[in-house]
């Protein structure tokens, strides 16, 4: 995985938490809650232009949440 700048590896990350949510048939209240961060937050990091920051212990509990790998968030889906 290489990423050319912070925007494009936020892009990703926002974009697979979008499609591994939907996939779940979750909502963005769903998941927030059972992560346990606020839906603001969540909107702001799946909004396509997003360029928060985010901790690994965020990404780690929205991954349990979701039941997929960490790594996942890495990688480029076919949508």
């Amino acid at each position: 995985m290489h990423f050319n700048n912070d925007t494009d590896l936020y892009h990703v990350i926002g974009t697979n938490i979008k499609y591994y949510r939907e996939q779940r048939k979750m909502t963005q209240v769903q998941l927030a809650e059972q992560a346990q961060i606020s839906i603001s937050y969540l909107s702001k990091i799946e909004a396509a232009g997003c360029n928060k920051s985010l901790s690994i212990s965020v990404l780690n509990q929205i991954a349990n949440v979701l039941c997929i790998e960490i790594s996942q968030f890495f990688k480029e889906v076919d949508a």
